[in-house]
């Protein structure tokens, strides 16, 4: 099973990404029934997974809207935003937008071309789990957390509007 850093820890990955071209669940999700869906089919199939008992969680490409969540954000165990490239910046405003204009609490997870060097800016905008590259050191990841002493971005922007 691969491994995720979850609030600061190196756990083990319960659930199931699947791309947003794959066709069925069969194979997968007999062995893992918590499935992270492109929001498309997150959309489309999200209840008649869960009548089925399956656990549903969505993640967003770049230029998704997460308006389309906004009235079930409270149902939702996981929001995965997807960093095609590293450089691609878009996924830190969308989980900035979840977090404080939306108020999503749960686990918001970031994935695809993610760095160690990203991981304690993706923190500061609300991401709470990452799924490295996989040519990555998931420890050295972990202490990527500690790697600056300065106050976290919520503190630094709440004592600019005092």
């Amino acid at each position: 099973m691969a491994s995720i850093i979850k609030n600061g820890e190196i756990v083990a990955d319960p659930w199931c990404l699947l791309a947003a071209g794959a066709e069925a669940f069969a194979t997968v999700t007999v062995i893992k029934p918590q499935l992270l869906l492109p929001l498309v089919r997150w959309g489309q199939e999200r209840e008649s997974l869960e009548k089925a008992g399956y656990t549903v969680g969505v993640w967003l490409a770049p230029d998704d809207a997460p308006e389309a969540l906004i009235s079930r954000l409270p149902q939702i165990p996981v929001i995965a935003i997807q960093f095609p490239s590293f450089t691609d910046g878009r996924g830190y405003s969308l989980a900035r937008l979840l977090r404080q204009r939306y108020g999503f609490a749960g686990e918001l997870r970031a994935f695809g071309d993610v760095l160690r060097d990203q991981i304690y800016f993706l923190h500061q905008c609300g991401f709470n789990a990452f799924c490295l590259r996989p040519d990555q050191d998931i420890a050295a990841a972990v202490a990527a957390l500690e790697d600056y002493s300065w106050p976290p971005m919520a503190d630094m922007m709440g004592s600019v509007a005092q």
